[in-house]
């Protein structure tokens, strides 16, 4: 028989390598954060008033800003409180929030960029044909593909955290990593984590590959589509989209795919690739896939100008 304290609170130690930089980590952090939600921010109202904006291509754009606010604003917050010189406990059900919004967010991308990338699918190969394209990809296919990657991630989470949560854990309650994720919680555990962590492996890694090998296929034959153009400028313009958006995909899967799949990863190649991926990739996003489109800026200095009319005449 083992003596078990009950754990009330985790202590998240600090980013590895990091000591002395603190200062100027909580601003570069703070200047990430900051920019990732103001372009996802501008981005939600620029969808909303213009009715060219419309489109289900621009309806998952804007699921997938409201993705962005909420995964960067899961871990960030706390990672910057860290940085400021504030405690560096969690709570326990701080940390289960923490766990389960991460991987409700993490598998809710990785649904949507699958959605999004059979919306490219279908609209690529019928630039002709937007009535068809419409037909196909109209608004009820769209709310239940967006439906569906939300319940999804939400299901993917709950399963998770539970099977984390239900474990009991040692007196030792240092976290080895800055925020909760199950790598790092699944080691203070007292019992026997081998169904939690093939469970694990099985909802992050592989279901990750799938979405990510089903997005490869569908570019790989969208890239075909474009091949067959017969203008030059087009099919550039067109590679230019589609680099830009496999570059906003690789972002994505990328950090999930090296950290998950490796047994004993390195800390601080984690943290890099996690700070990859809670602080620059969203903050690209609206970047490459909307604040760069001339609609999306149509858009915006539309919105804005009526918004200073209505001041005036106010």
């Amino acid at each position: 028989m083992r003596n078990h304290t009950m754990v009330t609170e985790f202590i998240l130690l600090r980013i590895p390598e990091t000591e002395g930089l603190e200062t100027v980590l909580f601003f570069l952090f703070s200047s990430f954060y900051l920019h990732t939600l103001l372009g996802n921010v501008l981005i939600l109202p620029a969808i909303l008033s213009s009715s060219r904006l419309h489109t289900p291509m621009y309806f998952f754009l804007g699921n997938l800003s409201m993705f962005d606010l909420g995964f960067s604003s899961t871990t960030v917050p706390k990672i910057l409180l860290h940085l400021s010189g504030q405690s560096q406990g969690i709570s326990f059900q701080g940390c289960i929030s923490q766990l389960f919004f991460y991987h409700f967010l993490g598998c809710t991308e990785c649904f949507l960029y699958t959605a999004m990338a059979y919306d490219r699918f279908v609209g690529y190969p019928m630039p002709c044909y937007p009535s068809r394209y419409m037909v196909i990809m109209n608004h009820r296919v769209c709310a239940i593909l967006a439906t569906g990657t939300w319940m999804g991630g939400c299901v993917h989470a709950i399963i998770l955290t539970s099977l984390t949560f239900q474990l009991s854990y040692c007196a030792s309650n240092e976290v080895d990593y800055y925020f909760c994720d199950i790598p790092a919680i699944l080691s203070l555990a007292c019992g026997d984590t081998s169904l939690a962590q093939r469970v694990g492996f099985t909802n992050v890694d592989l279901l990750s590959l799938i979405c990510f090998s089903l997005i490869l296929v569908s570019y790989t034959l969208i890239g075909i589509s474009i091949s067959k153009i017969r203008s030059a400028e087009g099919r550039q313009r067109a590679f230019s989209t589609c680099n830009a958006h496999i570059t906003a995909i690789l972002c994505a899967f990328g950090p999930v795919i090296i950290i998950y799949l490796q047994p004993n990863p390195s800390a601080l190649l984690s943290a890099i690739i996690q700070i990859l991926n809670n602080l620059v990739t969203p903050m690209l996003n609206p970047l490459i896939y909307s604040l760069r489109n001339k609609d999306v800026k149509s858009a915006l200095r539309s919105a804005f100008h009526k918004r200073g009319f209505a001041v005036e005449n106010k």
